[in-house]
């Protein structure tokens, strides 16, 4: 089995948040699996009940306003934007491969899930450091409270020691 290499870093640039959902466009993946956008969206079209909205949903235009404004493309990246394109989750990339059913689609798609998996890791890991930071800077917080109360005493102490004291022994 010839395997077919998509670097890593090709797949997260194409992973976009829409919805609160990390999910890749159709003429992305269309790109990635070696087929025109309209296949791809013709493979679904015609596999539909394989796609629930949690696998798979069509962008609102005005999503796709928000997502022009805040992804910088030229005019030859804008080709194909005519209409709303379909965003596929996790799950609904797995599903693709069993609708396209060509090998490229099936290796490319193994690709995508790892990196996904990769990404789901690091999220958990970098929670945890989170919270250990948050740990950190609350007994910091506390710490920062006890200085300024010592820092106050020596202020009160140093005032004292500026008052005239009393001269005590032989006059």
């Amino acid at each position: 089995m010839n395997e077919i290499a998509v670097p890593e870093e090709l797949i997260l640039i194409r992973i976009h948040e829409i919805r609160n959902k990390k999910v890749m466009l159709d003429r992305d993946l269309a790109h990635l699996f070696g087929v025109e956008t309209r296949v791809l969206k013709q493979a679904v079209r015609r596999n539909v009940n394989r796609f629930p909205r949690d696998f798979m949903f069509v962008m609102s235009p005005d999503e796709l306003e928000e997502w022009r404004s805040q992804t910088v493309m030229s005019k030859a990246d804008r080709i194909g934007l005519r209409h709303s394109p379909f965003c596929f989750t996790e799950q609904g990339i797995a599903m693709l491969a069993s609708v396209l059913n060509s090998e490229v689609a099936i290796q490319v798609n193994i690709q995508i899930i790892r990196v996904f998996t990769k990404m789901r890791e690091m999220m958990i890991t970098h929670k945890d450091i989170l919270l250990k930071v948050e740990e950190i800077e609350r007994q910091v917080t506390a710490q920062d409270e006890k200085i300024v109360a010592v820092f106050n005493y020596l202020k009160e102490f140093v005032a004292d020691q500026e008052k005239p004291r009393t001269k005590i022994g032989y006059k």
